[in-house]
C-alpha cells in the first residue's frame, strides 16, 4: 500500500533530501553533545505540592493549507533549531559506531532498530473544538486552542501490543470493512503511544492516520487510517490510540516486530538498570519535519518527580537528545528504565536548548 497525505484534495509532497549528506554524519558533533556541560533549564517550570511540571514549546510540524507549505523538504531545509540536522542519523544508516564509545553494545543497537521499526508518523487533519484554553491548573496556553481547524499536524508515535483477533460473530472495524458487505472476521489490533497535544480526542482521531515504515527517501509507505482514542491524559500529555488492520501481511509483520522489540528491550533493560543513572543515555526515533525516520542520541539532564492521584511517583525528564518539529509524541527511551502507563513520550523543547518528556510511571 502506498500513502499520500491529503487535505482538502491536496497532496503532501514527500521530502527530497538528496542535498543532505547522511553518509557522513558528523560524529565529533554528536559526541560533543553527549559530553557537553548542558546549561540549567530556563523553562516555564511550575511547582506545586506534588512537585514540578515542565512546560515548553510543542514540536508538532504544522502545515498550512497550501501547496507551498505542504512541501516537507522546505521545512527540513529551513529548520532553525537544528540547521543541517547533523545530530540525527537516518535509521537505515544507523550503526554501532553512532553510540558513545563506552556504550557500543550490539543488544542496544538491535533495540534501537526495533524501536525504529515500530515508530510511526502521526498525521492529524482536524483540530478538536474541545481543546482547552490552558494546560490543566496552569496559565500556559494549550497548543492549538485557537488554531485553524483543518491545518495538518505531523507528530510521531510508537506501536506496541499487536495482537490478532478472530471472531466469526464480529467484524473488523477498519474503515474499509465498515463500508464493505463482506467485512473480514480476522484482524489485528494494536496500540500507539503519542502526545495528547498531537491527538487530543476522538474528534481528532477520526481524522488521524499512521504512516509506517517510512525509513528512507523513496521507501514505500504503509498507512493505517483507522484509530480511536483508548486512553488520554491531558495533564501528563500522553495519548494512547488503538489501531486496526485486516491486512494479513501487515498484521503478521507487526506481531513479529513487536516480539523482537520485547526481547531486545528486556535484554537491554536488565543490562543497564544498575548503571542507568550514571550513563543517563537517552535515544529517540522520530519523524523530524514529517520526513523519514531519524535516530538521535543524548543524555538526560534532570529527572523531575511528581505524584499521580494514587500517590505513585511519576517522572519527567529533560535531555540533550535532538528533536525537531515533527518529533512530538515520539517514544523516549531512557536506557535502563522500565516504563508503565503513562508511557514516556516527547513533549517539546525549552528555551535553554534542552528537550523534555511528558510524565511517565517508571521503575
Amino acid at each position: 500500500m502506498r500513502c499520500t497525505c491529503r487535505i482538502k484534495g491536496r497532496k503532501t509532497t514527500r521530502a527530497s533530501l538528496k542535498d543532505f549528506d547522511f553518509n557522513n554524519v558528523k560524529m565529533d558533533t554528536l559526541n560533543s553533545t553527549l559530553k557537553a556541560d548542558v546549561p540549567k533549564d530556563e523553562c516555564s517550570t511550575q511547582s506545586d505540592e506534588d512537585g514540578c511540571q515542565i512546560l515548553g514549546e510543542h514540536e508538532t510540524q504544522v502545515l498550512e493549507d497550501s501547496e507551498a507549505d505542504l512541501d516537507l523538504h522546505k521545512h527540513y531545509a529551513g529548520c532553525t533549531k537544528n540547521p543541517g540536522h547533523e545530530q540525527f542519523i537516518p535509521v537505515d544508516k544507523f550503526t554501532i559506531q553512532h553510540l558513545p564509545e563506552d556504550r557500543r553494545d550490539e543488544d542496544l543497537v538491535q533495540l534501537i532498530k526495533n524501536t525504529a521499526d515500530l515508530t510511526v508518523r502521526v498525521d492529524v487533519k482536524v483540530t478538536s473544538s474541545c481543546r482547552p484554553q490552558y494546560w490543566p491548573n496552569k496559565t500556559r496556553p494549550y497548543p492549538f486552542h485557537k488554531g485553524k481547524k483543518t491545518n495538518l499536524r505531523l507528530g510521531s508515535g510508537i506501536i506496541w501490543n499487536v495482537h490478532m483477533v478472530q471472531d466469526e460473530t464480529a467484524a473488523c472495524w477498519c474503515k474499509q470493512c465498515q463500508q464493505s458487505n463482506s467485512p473480514k472476521h480476522v484482524w489485528w489490533e494494536f496500540y500507539v503511544d503519542t502526545a495528547t497535544h498531537v491527538v487530543f480526542d476522538d474528534e481528532e482521531a477520526k481524522h488521524t492516520s499512521l504512516t509506517l515504515f517510512y525509513d528512507r527517501e523513496g521507501s514505500p509507505e504503509v498507512t493505517v487510517d483507522t484509530v480511536r482514542v483508548d486512553k488520554v491524559d491531558i495533564e501528563y500529555d500522553v495519548c494512547m490510540l488503538k489501531g486496526v488492520t485486516c491486512n494479513r501481511r501487515l498484521g503478521r509483520k507487526l506481531v513479529h516486530i513487536g516480539k523482537d522489540f520485547s526481547e531486545s528491550w528486556q535484554k537491554v533493560c536488565d543490562e543497564y538498570k544498575t548503571s542507568r543513572d550514571d550513563h543517563k543515555l537517552v535515544y529517540i526515533v522520530s519523524h523530524p519535519h514529517g520526513c523519514h525516520k531519524q535516530v538521535s542520541i543524548g543524555r538526560w539532564r534532570k529527572k523531575y518527580v511528581t505524584k499521580d492521584k494514587d500517590g505513585n511517583d511519576l517522572y519527567q525528564f529533560t535531555y540533550t537528545t535532538c528533536t525537531c518539529p515533527g518529533s512530538s509524541g515520539a517514544n523516549v527511551q531512557c536506557v535502563g528504565y522500565s516504563v508503565d502507563w503513562p508511557d514516556l513520550v516527547h513533549g517539546g523543547c525549552l528555551r535553554s536548548g534542552l528537550n523534555y518528556s511528558g510524565n511517565c510511571k517508571a521503575f
